[in-house]
Parts: C-alpha cells; structure tokens; sequence
C-alpha cells in the first residue's frame, strides 16, 4: 500500500515541460540550423564562384592559341640553315594575337633553343598572306613568319640538328615548333618535317 501511495503522489507533482519551455527550444533548433545551413551554402556559393574564375582563366589561357597552317620551310647556303618560314593561323575559338615585330610594348616573342645555345628574343618579320595588313592574327586570317638565324652569329643550324622554336604570345598559351635538320643539306630550300 505504501508504494501505490507514493505513486499516487508523484503522479499530482505534475513537474513537467510547459508549452513555452518547448517553444523556446524549438525556436533555438530552427535557429541554429538556419546559421548552419547558411554557413554551408555559403561557403559552397565560395566554392562554386572560385572554380568559376579558374575555368574562366584557364579558358582565357588556351584561348589565345595559334597552330601551324602548312610546313616549316627552311633556307639554306647548303652548308646550314640561314632562315625558316612558317604559316600561322589561330585555332578555333582563339583571340587575336599580336605578331607585329615593331610593337615593343606588346608583341608575340620567338625563342630559339638547340642543345648549345638558347635566344629568347629573335627577330623576325610577318608577311599576311589572308586579311587585313594589320599584323593583328585574327580569326580567318593567315600570316606568313620569317626568321632569320643570320641576324645571331651563335646559332649554327647545320646537319643532324635539332632546334626548338616557341612562339609566345603577350596572353594565351604558346606554340612549339621543333624540327630536326636532314643529315645533308644539299639544296637552298628544305621542308623541314
């Protein structure tokens, strides 16, 4: 009897959570998970606009992008290879590019690399062969390059030799053309392979 007697009065206490205690706790719930749902999309919008800009910058990198129309035609004196012409155009999509020789301020560069000796700053000359006289590459055109070797006493171009030419643009990636020479230069003009 004594214990249906203090179940009887634990029953009328009536200690318990009321409405606005539970209330409060809701609305403590709701709020912390908004300030983390907000967190979360956040830094994933951060995330998002981030990748963006590197897509952005990696298009904005190979769009400047000029590919060979046609060979690498070298001249020779029959002993070494005196100058080398080539044909540009820009791959699809690419922007324009500066090949005007007399712009110092912003010109395309041409390096010259071999196993000896290294120019990062050849002179050259543009003839445009389709569009505007401008010297400005630009979609749809084409423009003939020349390279004279004559002008640096250190570059020797003569049989069985391989060479690197790397055409840089102010922006955009940049172009590689590299050739070995035949192992007899018998003839002043050679279609390097």
């Amino acid at each position: 009897m004594k214990r249906i007697n203090e179940f009887i009065r634990k029953l009328r206490e009536e200690r318990g959570i009321t409405g606005l205690e539970t209330a409060i706790v809701l609305i403590a719930f709701v709020v912390v998970a908004a300030v983390f749902a907000f967190v979360v999309l956040s830094t994933g919008l951060f995330s998002a606009e981030r990748s963006k800009e590197t897509v952005y910058a990696g298009l904005s990198k190979t769009r400047g992008s000029m590919e060979l129309a046609g060979g690498v035609i070298a001249s020779s004196n029959t002993t070494q290879i005196l100058t080398v012409q080539f044909d540009l155009t820009l791959a699809a999509g690419g922007d324009q590019v500066n090949l005007n020789p007399t712009d110092t301020s912003n010109r395309t560069v041409i390096s010259y690399i071999d196993g000896d000796y290294t120019n990062n700053n050849l002179d050259y000359t543009v003839l445009v062969i389709t569009g505007n006289a401008d010297n400005l590459l630009e979609q749809g055109e084409l423009i003939e390059v020349t390279v004279d070797f004559r002008v640096d006493a250190n570059i020797n171009i003569t049989t069985n030799k391989q060479f690197t030419l790397e055409i840089k643009p102010p922006q955009g990636s940049y172009m590689v053309i590299q050739r070995t020479t035949p192992a007899s230069i018998n003839h002043s003009v050679i279609n390097l392979n």
